[in-house]
């Protein structure tokens, strides 16, 4: 694969998670994130994204987020549960994204707010339709997911570089 092959990365937040006495990393998800992640999954198969890797944080919420919603995809991409992204800033999320392999075309981010948030408004220096405006007027809340494209090599994924296409919130 080239790398100026179109690259699409998928933010997608974790789903509603509840407040048990345990520890934020080990809280699981609410009775909504459990009725939510699979519409989230349902709603990743819409857009047609083939995901060649999924990138998700080691927290029980989006672990068990990613378990309820890649039922709904019709082919399960390669999973990395991935440390590094639990409480990670937007920078921290971009120095990950730039050590994928350039095989990888379609990448999925299973994380946390205000990372997924931040990310995917750092990364957006331009938005089709008005994405960006439904992004900005309902923040980034539990199970959405937005899509961005760019061009390039994962390593030249900075901010700015990609295109914000589709923002997607199941209560919204």
């Amino acid at each position: 694969m080239s790398v100026d092959t179109p690259r699409r990365i998928v933010l997608l937040r974790h789903a509603k998670a509840d407040w048990p006495q345990t520890s934020d990393h080990e809280r699981p998800l609410a009775e909504r994130g459990r009725t939510d992640a699979p519409v989230a999954g349902r709603r990743l198969a819409d857009t047609g994204i083939g995901f060649d890797l999924a990138l998700c944080s080691t927290a029980l919420r989006t672990r068990e987020t990613w378990k309820l919603a890649v039922q709904e995809l019709p082919e399960r991409p390669k999973t990395v549960y991935e440390e590094r992204i639990y409480e990670a800033s937007p920078g921290e999320l971009i120095a990950l994204l730039n050590e994928t392999p350039d095989s990888v075309a379609d990448l999925l981010l299973v994380g946390h707010n205000p990372g997924m948030h931040g990310l995917a408004d750092i990364l957006a220096g331009r938005s089709e339709g008005d994405a960006l405006a439904r992004m900005n007027q309902v923040g980034f809340p539990t199970a959405a997911f937005a899509v961005l494209t760019f061009d390039g090599s994962w390593k030249s994924v900075e901010p700015g570089t990609g295109t914000l296409v589709d923002f997607w919130a199941p209560h919204a």
